[in-house]
């Protein structure tokens, strides 16, 4: 399992025959798969005369507009797909481009063609056509097959009753029943499948479509790298209209009492006293600002005593589990603090919980931190949003963040941070 940034997979399926039979996953994988080779065709004849006509007429300039054309015609078709990948495999891909040009032919013809996504994308298109050829005979024969079993009882009584004959009749009710109990298990075995293909169709476009793992690295970095701006500029905001503003007034208070220190000692007590509950206030401010920043207790006391404080705040019984023989380095420290308080603070909101748990634990690789809750799912990964700058916040040390919230289910929320102990 893994996210969008996020790395994503489509889930083979739930437990048992019935479970993926009533997924709704299964029966919006099965249409795409049925027509993907048509699809597959048509990117095949359209990119089959498009490229090689906007190449020939490239040496005399006049194809040049042509192949911007062409190139950005199956980017649209590669943008497409990953809205496909997400109607059908409920499949997230974020679009792997690096940032358009403001102007300038030559800067956006390197543009589209220095960039990998770009002939990343030509290949998934061309694949399509070999890819939706199988998918589509497999598909069809095998629910064509099972539905064929599976109704042999009702077109013996349409036989019977009507004396409507069918060539797909077997022609006793003996056989029939047989049939219809083979054409149950077909119909469970080509769930599977649909499930198998739909997970490598989207395994294939997770690679293809979602650009190279360093170009994801890099994206995220320099979105993190513009959240750290941004966050800088808010404390120096909040410096600004907070404390600086305060102390201001608090040497104000003070220069007006020394001038009339000899002269109007009342006053003066007045200020004083002014000036100390400014200066209490300021206090107060900055420290609420550097617990906003990187809070006290995770470098006391660590990531256990920590979490327990947020899980105490929260408005829900919140479990915490802490396994961890040793303290982390202090950067994984605190990206697992604040994704766990982003994530506690998203699921008062909007999930509805009643209960949550939060379990850090490490594995092979580094810190595994999971954050659960019974709400009501549906939870998604939106640019700019709130789940998407924890993801940003992990990839500045490689580490991905992971959604898993179902509609009505619930949500699980994990995020792997590599370091060394």
């Amino acid at each position: 399992m893994r996210s969008v940034a996020l790395k994503d997979r489509v889930p083979l399926g739930p437990k048992g025959p019935l479970g993926v039979l009533v997924d709704p996953m299964t029966w919006r994988a099965a249409p795409y798969l049925l027509v993907t080779g048509l699809l597959g065709f048509g990117w095949f004849f359209v990119l089959g005369v498009a490229v090689p006509v906007s190449l020939t007429l490239s040496v005399i300039w006049v194809g040049v507009p042509l192949m911007m054309a062409t190139v950005l015609m199956w980017r649209g078709g590669a943008m497409l797909e990953r809205r496909l990948m997400y109607a059908a495999f409920g499949l997230k891909i974020a679009d792997p481009y690096r940032p358009r040009p403001e102007r300038g032919l030559g800067a956006h013809l390197r543009w589209l063609l220095s960039d990998p996504a770009t002939w990343q994308d030509l290949g998934y298109l061309l694949m399509l056509l070999p890819l939706g050829a199988v998918e589509v005979v497999l598909s069809f024969v095998a629910w064509f097959m099972s539905i064929a079993l599976l109704i042999q009882p009702l077109l013996m009584t349409m036989y019977e009753l009507g004396g409507v004959h069918s060539e797909l009749m077997i022609g006793d009710w003996v056989g029939s029943c047989v049939a219809a109990v083979f054409g149950a298990l077909a119909l469970v075995l080509t769930a599977y499948l649909a499930r198998g293909m739909a997970w490598l169709h989207g395994t294939l476009a997770t690679v293809l479509l979602g650009g190279s793992e360093e170009e994801r690295l890099r994206a995220s970095r320099a979105r993190g790298i513009d959240a750290a701006e941004a966050e800088r500029r808010r404390i120096e905001r909040d410096l600004h209209d907070g404390a600086q503003q305060r102390l201001l007034s608090v040497a104000v208070d003070l220069g007006r009492a020394q001038a009339k220190f000899d002269t109007e000692p009342e006053v003066v007590r007045m200020l004083i006293a002014q000036a100390h509950a400014g200066t209490k206030a300021a206090i107060a401010e900055l420290r609420n600002l550097a617990r906003g920043i990187h809070p006290a207790i995770l470098t006391d006391r660590g990531l256990d005593a920590a979490l327990s404080g947020l899980a105490a705040r929260a408005p829900i019984r919140v479990d915490v589990s802490v396994e961890l023989e040793e303290r982390p380095p202090p950067a994984v420290e605190s990206i697992a603090y604040f994704i766990v308080a982003e994530t506690l603070a998203n699921m008062a909101k909007h999930s509805g919980a009643t209960e949550a748990s939060v379990t850090v634990m490490r594995d092979h690789r580094g810190v595994v931190v999971d954050v659960w809750d019974n709400g009501i799912g549906g939870a998604v990964v939106t640019p700019g949003g709130g789940l998407s700058g924890l993801a940003d916040r992990a990839a500045t040390i490689d580490g991905v963040l992971v959604l898993h919230s179902p509609v009505g289910g619930s949500t699980l929320v994990r995020a792997e941070l590599p370091c060394e102990w």
